[in-house]
Formats: structure tokens, sequence, C-alpha cells
């Protein structure tokens, strides 16, 4: 049976994601090129392909529950020494970002994870003690806002790279400019 490595995640926009990237890759994190700066909302996970459309069902369905939110990223975290992580905390948007990876995590995706969810954006990890400090330090007044407009299904390559697949927008549309009404033809 085909098989392919998915995740979930809420993308992180630019120019935030260029910073972040550029931040792993000074650190010299070697996952820096493999994976885009994001906020997992479920981790690498095993599925048969003939899964997939199920999935993606249950991801619209659950997408389709949420509106657009702020997500406030600020300063820096770490997870040691349980694990040596370095990231940036978000300061607001946790709880919607615990309410949807709880609906991702269930039905067509439920699974059990190893550690207690906690959203964050990764900027060091698999390096030296030295560069987790300097990452914990420099980081420490990092501070961006965006609005969050849905989350993407990410697929792991066989050269290791996590690419979009597909995105899956909230059910409310943005704020943007009005669309004039249709002139009576």
């Amino acid at each position: 049976m085909a098989r392919r490595d998915i995740g979930v995640a809420i993308g992180i926009p630019e120019p935030y994601t260029s910073e972040l990237q550029g931040w792993r890759e000074r650190l010299g994190d070697p996952n820096a090129h493999q994976i885009p700066p994001h906020v997992t909302l479920l981790p690498p996970t095993a599925l048969r392909t003939d899964d997939l459309a199920a999935v993606e069902e249950h991801l619209q369905e659950v997408a389709s529950l949420h509106e657009p939110f702020l997500m406030h990223l600020r300063g820096s975290g770490t997870f040691r020494p349980v694990s040596p992580v370095v990231f940036v905390p978000l300061v607001q948007g946790i709880s919607e970002c615990e309410l949807i990876e709880a609906q991702v995590r269930s039905g067509a995706l439920q699974r059990e994870v190893s550690f207690p969810y906690h959203p964050h954006v990764t900027v060091a990890h698999e390096v030296s003690e030295e560069h987790l400090d300097r990452a914990f330090e420099e980081l420490a007044s990092y501070d961006a806002r965006f609005r969050v407009w849905g989350f993407t299904m990410f697929e792991k390559g066989r050269d290791n790279v996590w690419r979009p697949q597909r995105d899956f927008p909230f059910d409310r549309p943005l704020p943007g400019p009005a669309l004039p009404p249709d002139e009576p033809g």
C-alpha cells in the first residue's frame, strides 16, 4: 500500500517567514531548508494514499468551522532540557490554535502525540547548545503580528523537504475592499 507523510500547519506570511528562515540558516539548523516556518497543527503523520480524499474532506470540514484570527508572535522560549529546541511563542492566537489542533487531530486524523500541544514556531533544533543559547537571547525581542486565514496540508518529499499540497481557508472571507454591486444588465 502506497504511503505518504503529511503534516498540517499554519504557515507564517512574509516578511516573517524569511526572517525566521534566515535565523534557522544562520544558526546552522539542518532543517532550515527542509521545513518552512510554521505553527504545527498535526505533526508528521504516515497516511495511506487511499485515505487522502477522506483526510482532505476532514480538513475542509474543520476549516469551515473557523474564521480568520490574529496571531502575535513575541519573544523566545525553549523546551530544554526535555528537547533541544528554541522557538518563538504565541502571545495571541493560542486558544484558536489549540481548538483547531484538537479538531484536526480527530476523525480521519485521530492519533496520539508524544507531548501536550504547545503552539510555537521553531527557530533552532538539532544545533549546539551555544547556538540554542544564541537563538534564545537574540530572539528575545522578536515581534510579529498577522492575520491567519486558514491552514495548509504539507507532504514530505523523498528529498525530506516539506512542501505545501493544499490550503484550507477558513469559512469566512478576510476583510478587504468591497466589490461594487453587479450592474443590472
